[in-house]
């Protein structure tokens, strides 16, 4: 016997795009057995929900009208009219949250186990450079309804670039199309959800899921001893354990989407006073709750301006965390990414949970 028989199709396949080598190469790959094997989950969880994605924005777009004259209306329509319309949008709003919670999961333990030691420090900037698009994805796609709610958390939001020195004022402008949030804004944030943002997000993924090909996925520091290692086959065995994360969180998103479902609220009005408790997604929530509590001045500098600055520099202390990381052979040293891991886990978890129980004050 030469080997397992297959029928015409795979045949002809074969003969045209190599299935033969391609189901060679991933029975060759395999995935490292440890005590945090559990985590390597969340990156194919991560793509299932982006996949979600992808799909449900496409049937929002055969209906959705990006004006501020229609932007509500057709939503409207989405949700009352629409066979399913409601559950569609649903679905998009519950998989885009779900999405950004296993991308954080996917950073923070890739953080704490170090996986973006050499040679996977690409790996890293990549999975990062994922994670800010995704999160531009949520606040640009937060507008399109032109509810109330998005419009003046818009406002609020596209306020905070302005305060940066020099650039702040271009920035903010670039963002809104204008002086104010208008239709303009609207027709800009359009444009940069389904075009600019899926074309990179295309390119970046592709190189991230090469890298991850390539290099195979991270062992933690403390299970590089040398001796037996153990490990299991790609496929079947971890994609199979792989499909079962994705069946559960395509559960918990049925039944969030049919018991939450996504509301749409009143349209927005420019000439209204924004309404008491504006706030943002969970997933700005602490930056929110941050700029709100600091001083207007601290040290003589705006407090706005400083907690911007204070995370621009936690956010590149993340994205160069694989060259600062220079704890070879240092055992005290080498807890420090971990220690600054936990710190923002810590930090963000109660900055938001505070932004959601606090009572509003003006």
């Amino acid at each position: 016997m030469d080997g397992p028989q297959h029928g015409r199709l795979w045949l002809w396949l074969d003969e045209r795009i190599g299935l033969a080598e391609i189901a060679k190469l991933a029975k060759k790959k395999d995935v490292p057995l440890h005590r945090h094997t559990f985590w390597y989950y969340f990156g194919g969880m991560t793509l299932f929900l982006f996949t979600i994605q992808v799909i449900t924005g496409i049937l929002l777009l055969l209906y959705y009208r990006p004006s501020a004259g229609e932007a509500f209306e057709s939503v409207q329509f989405i949700m009352t009219e629409v066979e399913f319309g409601w559950l569609v949008r649903s679905i998009h709003s519950w998989s885009a949250n779900l999405m950004i919670l296993a991308m954080f999961i996917h950073m923070f333990s890739a953080l704490l186990t170090r996986a973006y030691r050499e040679p996977r420090e690409l790996t890293w900037l990549s999975g990062g450079g994922l994670l800010g698009l995704s999160l531009a994805f949520g606040f640009t796609g937060y507008l399109l309804p032109w509810n109330e709610l998005a419009f003046f958390a818009t406002r609020v939001g596209t306020e905070i670039p302005g305060i940066v020195p020099v650039i702040g004022s271009f920035v903010r402008r670039l963002l809104r199309g204008g002086d104010d949030v208008t239709g303009a804004t609207l027709t800009r944030f359009y444009g940069i959800h389904v075009a600019v943002l899926p074309a990179l997000v295309t390119a970046i993924l592709g190189v991230h899921l090469f890298l991850v090909q390539k290099h195979g996925m991270s062992r933690p520091a403390g299970d590089e001893q040398p001796g037996e290692q153990r490990a299991m086959p790609f496929f079947p065995n971890f994609f199979l354990r792989d499909l079962i994360g994705w069946l559960c969180a395509l559960g918990l998103l049925a039944a969030l989407a049919a018991y939450y479902p996504a509301e749409l609220g009143r349209k927005a009005d420019p000439f209204q006073p924004a309404p008491i408790g504006i706030k943002p997604e969970w997933y700005f929530m602490a930056m929110f709750q941050t700029l709100k509590v600091l001083p207007s001045h601290v040290l003589g500098i705006e407090g706005e301006l400083l907690g911007v600055l204070g995370f621009g520099v936690v956010g590149l202390v993340l994205v160069f965390m694989p060259f600062l990381d220079r704890s070879r052979g240092k055992p005290m040293r080498s807890r420090l990414p971990a220690i600054f891991g936990m710190i923002l886990i810590v930090y963000a978890i109660v900055l938001t949970y505070l932004g959601y129980t606090m009572s509003p004050t003006k």
